[in-house]
C-alpha cells in the first residue's frame, strides 16, 4: 500500500499537483477564497509528522489545496511508511495526495524523466494527512500570543528597509520610484478570523514580495513565455509569497476581493503550462528568504 516513491514521468506530477491546486482556485472562486486563504495557512505551513521539517515551495501550495479541497483541519502530513513508524495506521481505502521531490542524478544514472536542473530530476511522493490515519495525536504546542506574533513581524519589516509610505487608500508598489504605499492602519477592517491589524500586514507582505521582484533585488521578470498574463504571474507569485509568510508568522491570510480580476487569468495560465504554478511557487520562496523571514521568529 505504499507507494511512497512514484516513477510517473515528470510531465504527470505536474500536472497531477497542477489539477489540483485548480480545482481549489475554482472551488472557492465565488467568494475569492483561494488554497493559500483560510484553512491553509490557518494551521501553518503543511509539516512533516515524523521529521518535523515543514514542506517547501510548491509543496505548500499542493497540500494547502488538498486540505482546502478534502476539509482537512490539521497541517501534518507524512507517507504510509513514516506513519507506521510513529506507530499510526492509515486508514483503508484513504487517498493519497502527491507532494514532489528533487533528486540529483549520478553521472552515469539513466534519465527517466525531465532534467529540472543539471542533474536534478523531478519525482513524486504519496503522502497522507493527520486527519487520514489512526492512532497518532500531536501534541499541543504553546500558544503564541497575538501581541507576540504582529510584533515578529514588525520587527522584520523593520529590518527589511523597504521605504514604506503612508497615504491613499489602496495598497500598491511604485516601481518607478521604488518604494510601498500603504493606506493608514486605521483603514484596515477585521473579520472574523482576521484582526485589522492581521489584514495591514498580509497586505504589507504582499506588496514586499512584489518590491522584491525589482531588477537591483531579485529581477523577477516573465518576458514573453507569459506576454500579456505577465503581470497577473507576478501577481500570483505576490500572493503566495504573502501566504508563505502569513504562516510563518502565524497571522491570518485574508481573501484580497481586488484580485478577483486575476482569477480568470491565473486558471488560464495553470489550464495551458502545467509547470506554471511550480514556478511561481519557487520564486515566491525566493522572495520569502529575501525577505529574511522564512521562519516564525519567536
Amino acid at each position: 500500500m505504499d507507494s511512497t516513491v512514484h516513477s510517473h514521468s515528470i510531465s504527470s506530477v505536474y500536472e497531477t499537483i497542477t489539477d489540483s491546486i485548480i480545482l481549489a482556485i475554482e472551488q472557492g472562486a465565488s467568494d475569492f477564497v483561494m488554497p493559500w486563504h483560510g484553512g491553509g495557512p490557518a494551521v501553518g505551513k503543511p509539516t512533516n509528522a515524523l521529521t518535523g521539517a515543514t514542506y517547501r515551495g510548491i509543496n505548500v501550495v499542493a497540500l494547502w489545496a488538498e486540505a482546502c479541497v478534502r476539509g482537512y483541519g490539521s497541517g501534518h502530513w507524512a507517507t504510509y511508511r513514516q506513519w507506521a513508524t510513529l506507530g499510526a495506521q492509515v486508514r483503508r481505502g484513504e487517498q493519497a495526495s502527491t507532494v514532489v521531490f528533487y533528486k540529483k542524478l549520478e553521472p552515469n544514472e539513466p534519465e527517466d524523466g525531465e532534467d529540472v536542473s543539471g542533474r536534478l530530476v523531478a519525482r513524486a511522493s504519496s503522502v497522507f494527512n493527520a486527519e487520514q490515519v489512526d492512532g497518532w495525536e500531536l501534541e499541543t504546542p504553546m500558544p503564541v500570543s497575538l501581541v507576540e506574533r504582529i510584533t515578529a513581524v514588525e520587527r522584520a519589516v523593520s529590518q527589511i528597509g523597504a521605504e514604506i509610505r503612508e497615504g491613499g487608500s489602496v495598497a500598491c508598489y511604485q516601481p518607478s520610484e521604488d518604494y510601498i504605499r500603504m493606506p493608514a492602519t486605521a483603514k484596515f477592517v477585521g473579520t472574523p478570523t482576521s484582526t485589522p491589524t492581521e489584514s495591514y500586514y498580509s497586505t504589507l507582505l504582499h506588496e514586499l514580495t512584489h518590491w522584491t521582484g525589482a531588477p537591483h533585488r531579485l529581477d523577477r521578470a516573465f518576458g514573453e513565455r507569459f506576454g500579456d498574463s505577465a503581470y497577473a504571474m507576478e501577481e500570483l507569485v505576490a500572493e503566495l509569497g504573502a501566504a508563505f509568510l502569513c504562516a510563518d508568522f502565524s497571522i491570518s491570510n485574508e481573501p484580497r476581493p481586488d484580485h478577483a480580476a486575476y482569477l480568470s487569468g491565473w486558471l488560464s495560465i495553470l489550464d495551458a503550462d502545467k509547470r506554471a504554478i511550480f514556478g511561481a511557487a519557487r520564486l515566491a520562496s525566493e522572495a520569502a528568504t529575501y525577505l529574511r523571514v522564512g521562519a516564525a521568529p519567536y
